[in-house]
């Protein structure tokens, strides 16, 4: 069984064959919702099937809960049964940045997957750049499953507990997005620009290097250690919409923190309500 949290394309190539994996594309583009699919039929990983980020891996949009709620646990167990995926299968995601992979597994953390998932690093374009196969053909389920769900209520935190949690010594906030957006210089999605009081700054992408792949461990300790997390007894990190918070909760797994909840709704849940305070510039 692996227990890495990523994977390189190399070692993905040489487990293409193993029946214990199942890989999973996860391309998508905001604002283009066809597109994932689209570049999935048009080339993928052999074997591979894909999952999207707003009809398999969040529910519908509602007033409350974000610009991508979490999908209903049931009915993603049904989709992952469906694709040949129980306890006794692991999970690799891959995409084109690393955000969508990560939603995966960090899903898969949260439904307490025992066979684990990792993301391949670098992506579906490092894979074509060093000539591994692609195929257009589409994959066919061997023999689908049951995956029966076990959810860590201890990942994921919510609107109301965040709310008594914001101010409290040793609870450490950090939001992922670009620094202009955190800021509240600019705000291109959400009806309200600005972050939640008290929040850091981290950048998901700063935990990647220019290839796509994911930094060292020291490199991932050293990015959390400039906001303090070393003397926080409980970190909560956020984005827009609670997808690309997933690979700065990966990092600091990878940076070795344990006390890691992810705000599911994240900035445009929290804006969805009008009595909630909004800060601008740095902290």
């Amino acid at each position: 069984m692996v227990h890495q949290n990523t994977v390189s394309i190399d070692w993905v190539n040489k487990h293409l064959e193993d029946s214990s994996i199942v890989i999973v594309d996860c391309r998508f583009q905001l604002g283009a919702p066809e597109a994932g699919r689209t570049l999935y039929d048009e080339g993928h990983l052999p074997g591979a099937f894909h999952l999207d980020l707003e009809q398999d891996l969040s529910s519908p949009v509602g007033q409350h809960g974000g610009r991508h709620p979490l999908p209903n646990v049931d009915e993603l167990a049904v989709k992952l049964g469906s694709l040949g995926i129980d306890g006794t299968k692991h999970v690799i995601a891959y995409d084109e940045g690393g955000i969508m992979a990560a939603r995966l597994w960090w899903l898969l953390n949260y439904m307490g997957h025992p066979g684990g998932a990792s993301i391949m690093e670098g992506g579906y374009r490092a894979w074509g750049e060093a000539g591994f196969p692609t195929t257009s053909a589409p994959s066919t389920v061997i023999t689908s499953t049951t995956f029966v769900p076990q959810i860590d209520t201890s990942i994921v935190i919510h609107i109301d507990e965040l709310r008594h949690k914001l101010g409290q010594p040793g609870v450490l906030l950090l939001d992922s997005r670009e620094a202009p957006r955190y800021r509240g210089e600019i705000e291109p999605i959400d009806p309200a620009a600005g972050h939640i009081p008290g929040a850091k700054n981290v950048f998901w992408k700063e935990g990647l290097d220019n290839q796509g792949n994911w930094r060292s461990r020291e490199e991932q300790q050293a990015r959390f250690a400039a906001v303090g997390a070393k003397d926080a007894d409980e970190i909560i990190v956020y984005c827009g919409s609670g997808v690309s918070a997933c690979p700065n909760v990966l990092a600091l797994r990878e940076a070795g923190y344990t006390n890691v909840k992810l705000y599911a709704g994240s900035w445009s849940d929290w804006v969805s309500y009008e009595d909630n305070p909004i800060a601008i510039g740095e902290e």
